[in-house]
């Protein structure tokens, strides 16, 4: 049965742990405030040139239905940019938080992740914003009834866009969640090869729900790039598989 002096070790351990936490969650949400505050500050170019601009270039007519609906609007771009912004530094937080409880090999590699995972999302970012999020809204002008006029609420275009940016993002994580879980020895490269096929075929019907248009040249540009980025995983995957030491003939 532990002693009083243990048990209270534990406690202070558990209220550290606690603590930390509180630490790196204070030490996120000034991080996403000052990025906001500046996002803020050019409030207008970024509502011109980065939300509007995609819809503006494919001659998509935007509507605001609701009393303050750009008021809300300006608050959610803002919000949703700073978090964008502040990304690499909240996965940095993350990280320290975790960093305790690893190996000391394992927490030199907290800062190579962080800087590598934030170039990963912020890709994916980049390519839904300037590929594939063009390509739907030029379907939507493409295909359409001249008799039925396109007037899209802004509501709808921001939850549309922010569920693109967010899904690519979280798409072009799949190598650094393969090292992850390659690491862990979860995942080889040998299974990864041997089900290559399904994957493909997972690869498309994921595509297919992604992209809320039918337009199958959208589907491709979706489709392609996740290949890909399952074909580099089963690189990573080779590399970082924890290898198997063979004993000596001698031992």
């Amino acid at each position: 049965m532990p002693n009083a002096e243990s048990q209270s070790a534990s406690e202070m351990g558990f209220l550290e742990h606690l603590e930390e936490l509180r630490k790196r969650i204070m030490l996120s949400v000034i991080g996403i405030t000052v990025a906001c505050c500046v996002v803020g500050f050019y409030g207008d170019e970024v509502m011109n040139l980065l939300l509007l601009r995609p819809a503006l270039e494919s001659k998509v007519k935007l509507q605001n239905i609701e009393p303050f609906g750009q008021t809300f609007l300006y608050f959610k771009v803002i919000v949703l940019s700073g978090i964008i912004l502040a990304f690499p530094w909240i996965l940095y937080q993350v990280w320290q938080f975790v960093a305790p409880g690893l190996y000391m090999t394992e927490r030199k590699w907290a800062l190579r992740i962080t800087v590598i995972t934030s170039i990963c999302f912020l890709a994916g970012v980049s390519f839904g914003y300037y590929f594939l999020i063009p390509s739907m809204l030029s379907y939507v002008t493409d295909f359409a009834n001249p008799n039925i006029e396109n007037n899209i609420a802004i509501g709808s275009y921001f939850s549309f866009l922010v569920n693109m940016l967010l899904a690519s993002g979280l798409i072009f994580e799949l190598p650094m969640v393969t090292w992850v879980l390659a690491r862990m020895g979860m995942v080889s490269h040998v299974g990864m090869t041997k089900y290559r096929r399904h994957a493909i075929v997972v690869i498309l019907i994921l595509a297919a729900v992604i992209t809320p248009s039918p337009d199958p040249v959208t589907q491709m540009m979706v489709a392609i790039p996740l290949w890909i980025l399952y074909e580099i995983s089963v690189v990573i995957a080779r590399a970082s598989y924890p290898k198997i030491a063979t004993p000596s003939p001698n031992s």
